[in-house]
Formats: C-alpha cells, structure tokens, sequence
C-alpha cells in the first residue's frame, strides 16, 4: 500500500462510513481533507457561511436519518457553526462537525485562528475530541458516527489539527474499524409495560402523544396499526408530524389543551416536558402518565411519571398492542372530534378573508393546499411558523422540519438545501418569515450554484413578526422598537439577481398560482408575499394559539 497524507485518510474513513454528501466552507487548516473527499467521490457543497454548513448537515440527518457532516476551518470557522450545534444539540439530531486546528506542535504559541475548540463545544456536544494522530483518524470517525447516533442521537465534533492531516501515513501501518451497525432495538420493561398496558386498557379517556423519537425509530407503520387497533386519539409534535395522516379519524391537533387537561392516562412517545408542555403542566394532574423515552436520564424531567419506559418508540408500541390487543372506539374520540371543530373555526375563518394586506392565516391556507404526499415543507419564522404549525397539513413521515425547541431563525434555506440534496425526487418547500429568510439568504446563490430547485415562499411584513406583535399590544401602536425591517426590499429581485426565479405577490388569490410557477420554474425560487406588518395584533384574539 502507497503512503497517504492525513488529510485524505479522513475522506477515506468517510467513505467507509458510506459518507455521501458533506457540507462545508473552505479554508487552509482542512484543505487536505476536501481534496482527498474530492477524490474519494463524496460530494461537497460549499456554503456562504458556516452556519449554513451546519444547519445543512442538521437538515441532511432529519431528511436520511443518517449523521449529517459539516466540515469548517479553525477558529472563526468553527465559532461560526456553534449555533447550528446547539440547535441539533436541542433537538436531538446526529450530526458529526469536523473542525480544522492550528497545528498540534504549535499550540499555545499563537498561531493562526489558534483555539482548543473541544472546550467550547463539550457542553453542546456528546463528545469532542482532537485527534492525536494520523494513523487515529478512521477510529476517531468510526467512534464520532456511533456517538452521534447512538441511544438520544445529538452532534458530536472532532478537531483536526493541520499537522496531523499533513502527515505522511503508511497504508498498511492502519487499523480500520468495521462500520458499527446494529438493527438491534431496545425493547421496554416488561413490568412497566405491563402497567402502561393496564393503565390505558382501564381509561374512559385515553390520550397518546407522540414526539420526534417516533421519526428516528421509524415507527409510523406501528403508531398506525397500534392507532387503528385501539382506537385512541393521537396527537403529534416535532418530528412526529406526519405519522398518522392529517385526515386519519383518530388525528387531531386542535383540541390538544382540551384532551391533556381531561385524559385519565396519557401515553407520551419522546415527548420532552419542557415549555411546549408547560414544563409537565399541561398533562392534568389527576391523570395516570405514561412516559417512553429513548434514554433514561429524561424519564421525570420537571414531571415525574407514573409509570417510565425505556425503549425504542417503535418497540415499545409493538409491546403495548400486544398486550392490548383490539379495542372498541370510545365516546372520548367523538368528544374531541368535536372539540376540534369548535377550535379549528376561528382559524378557518380567517384562513377565508380576501383582504389586503393578506394575513398570515390566507398565506398559509394558500401554502397549504399547494403541498401533497411528494412535498418536503419546512418552517422557518416566529408567529408565521406558530401558526403553520396548527394550520398545515403535513402527509408523510419525515415531511416536516421546523428548527425545535431551541427557537433559532435561518434553518429555512440550509434544511431546503439538504433535503433537495438528499432527495431530489422530492418538492422542497419553505414557508419563511422575512426577517429568519435574511439571516442565510446568501445562500441562496449555493442553491443557484449547485441547481437545488426548492422554493421558498417569505411572509413579508417587514419586522420581526413574533417580537413587534407583543411589543405594540402592551406598549402602542407607535411602539414598534427594534423590530422595524425594510419595507421596500425586493427578495424576489434579489433570487433574479442571483440567477432564481422571483415573484411578488399582494393579493391573496395570487399566492397560489405564483407558488406553482415558481415549481415548474425548475430554478430556485422566491415568493415574495407581502402581508399585514400589523402581524397578529390586528386580529381580535389569538386565542387558537393556545390551544
């Protein structure tokens, strides 16, 4: 075997883990890593900002359930992705980050964007590591991979210090570890399925909700089946949207206040207790609680259950049908079918007004009926996307990505990238505020670059939607402070400018059609739509946002 530099080792231990796509920015302290990758037949998609490299890599993991991988240079590189670590971070996503470093000889000398990185990184990460030496590099990946997505899956970084990825290895000098795979699930206690089997069997108001571990066990062939055997309602957060089918009789979205504050057992599937479930609150205290997790450590986070589980989402599920076995309709299902109904009005009659400028109800209704079983949709925004959340419909598993729990602006467009990447067969939509569009809508020109056709649909009401809102309720209507953004700038002049398509739209009944054109474009895309900078304080209530 030849000798091999460092730097092409690490493309070499990529391949092996059947790495097909990397996102990355360029810079001198990884050079030797993106020319051995090009080699290797990986495909790099270099970004504007590393931040975008970042989210990308998070968006390519929801998208494959596979550890995304970004690449960035030392120093301002890496502080540069931070933020999209923390979110993956949050959210629970496998994602591995490679970082360039100063070479390992000079360190504390002061050389060039000098940094130990693994110090920053190790409270947002599940494991950060430099690597010591060349002939290291395929145990490092093959240990950053596992990790990654391993158990309650999350990013974990590896930093390369130049003078590793220069040095000169031996080929037959290396170890390669086997790829670590395994099928294997772990199943719950039977005891304490037991319990939760005879706690739900036993409920005249049974609730199940399911949260993002549903998407990365693969579980919705088996919420369905356990669904329609038992027929108890099921609602859906995160990444467990779309495993039922919005129009399944035993869905239901709006009447979830209603359901948690009067169910006598609720089964929660990867559902963290956290302020989306008002820290353990929103479930009624006189309920039995039935928590599944994936890792022990969440079981009582700001709630202790009644009964805990551990399992994998999907074998837990096969656990309980089995010891439930099928199970006649109750008259709960009905009274939150009607529940739902009486909620969903309000917003149903917004969603219907033809006014200008349009509201974010219309925008969304005319976004949502634009989406079908091939449609890939993404949010990305602050009241836009609440409301989104409620109003669209999503129809497969693994069709909706929005940036969880960590609340950051700007996943749009680098999700959108990865997801046409990942699964070109696919429409890849994003729904946008105008203020999270601007934080990478550089970008846009990547998309350009590297032909990725998504569209991306931007509620234009110049500001900060989620912050002026609030801000002119309690303090005036002459008090929007901090929250102001241009009224005049042309996003859809700006994707022309860079070689897209670009639409502006003013009246409601154009938002549909200028969406569809902006698919059969074939080019990335912008819909601009201009909608009422007075946001949600010009309705009479934003009731249904608590629901």
């Amino acid at each position: 075997m030849a000798d091999i530099l460092g730097g092409y080792l690490v493309a070499k231990a990529l391949k092996r883990q059947e790495v097909e796509c990397i996102f990355m920015l360029c810079g001198g302290h990884i050079t030797p890593i993106y020319m051995g990758c090009d080699e290797e037949g990986i495909r790099l998609i270099d970004v504007r900002h590393e931040q975008t490299a970042g989210y990308a890599a998070d968006g390519w993991a929801r998208v494959t359930r596979k550890p995304g991988v970004a690449m960035v240079t030392a120093g301002p590189g890496v502080t540069n992705a931070i933020t999209a670590i923390a979110n993956a971070h949050r959210a629970e996503v496998p994602l591995v980050v490679i970082g360039g470093r100063s070479p390992i000889k000079d360190f504390e000398k002061g050389s060039l964007q000098e940094m130990d990185h693994t110090e920053i990184l190790g409270p947002i990460t599940k494991w950060a590591r430099c690597v010591p030496s060349a002939d290291r590099i395929p145990d490092y990946i093959e240990i950053a991979f596992r990790k990654a997505a391993s158990g309650r899956p999350g990013p974990v970084f590896l930093e390369m210090p130049t003078d590793i990825l220069l040095e000169v290895v031996n080929e037959e000098n290396v170890v390669w570890p086997d790829k670590s795979e395994t099928r294997a699930r772990p199943w719950g206690d039977p005891g304490e399925i037991g319990k939760a089997a005879k706690a739900l069997g036993e409920a005249k108001k049974p609730v199940v909700m399911g949260g993002s571990p549903l998407w990365w066990a693969g579980a919705a062939p088996l919420l369905r089946k356990f669904t329609e055997t038992t027929h108890f309602p099921v609602f859906l957060n995160a990444m467990g949207r779309g495993a039922l089918p919005p129009d399944h009789p035993n869905y239901f979205s709006y009447a979830r206040r209603h359901a948690l504050t009067g169910a006598d057992a609720v089964l929660t599937l990867g559902v963290p207790q956290d302020f989306r479930m008002r820290y353990g609150k929103a479930i009624s205290p006189e309920a039995t609680w039935i928590q599944a997790e994936t890792d022990s450590s969440l079981i009582g986070y700001n709630r202790n259950p009644e009964i805990g589980i551990i399992g994998d989402m999907g074998a837990v599920l096969e656990q309980l049908l089995d010891e439930l076995g099928p199970r006649e309709a109750l008259p709960w299902v009905e009274e939150l079918r009607g529940v739902e109904e009486t909620n969903s009005a309000p917003v149903r009659e917004k969603c219907e007004r033809d006014g200008v400028p349009i509201n974010h109800y219309r925008l969304i209704k005319e976004f949502n009926e634009i989406l079908d079983e091939d449609t890939i949709v993404i949010g990305d925004g602050g009241d836009i996307i609440v409301l989104a959340g409620r109003i669209i419909r999503v129809h497969e598993h693994g069709h909706w990505m929005d940036p969880g729990p960590m609340g950051v602006l700007g996943v749009g467009l680098p999700f959108a990238m990865a997801a046409k990447a990942a699964r070109p067969d696919k429409k890849v939509i994003v729904l946008n505020g105008d203020g999270a569009f601007g934080i990478t809508a550089m970008d846009f020109d990547t998309l350009v670059r590297f032909n990725l056709p998504v569209v991306l649909v931007i509620g234009n009401d110049a500001g900060w939607g989620q912050m002026r809102t609030p801000q002119l309720m309690l303090f005036g209507a002459d008090r929007s402070v901090g929250t102001d953004l241009s009224s005049t700038a042309r996003y859809d002049k700006l994707a022309e400018s860079m070689g897209g398509h670009g639409e502006r739209v003013t009246e409601p009944e154009q938002i549909k059609p200028a969406i569809q054109r902006a698919l059969d474009s074939g080019k990335p895309a912008v819909v601009d739509v201009l909608i009422d900078p007075r946001g949600l304080a010009a309705e009479a209530n934003t009731r249904e946002l608590a629901i």
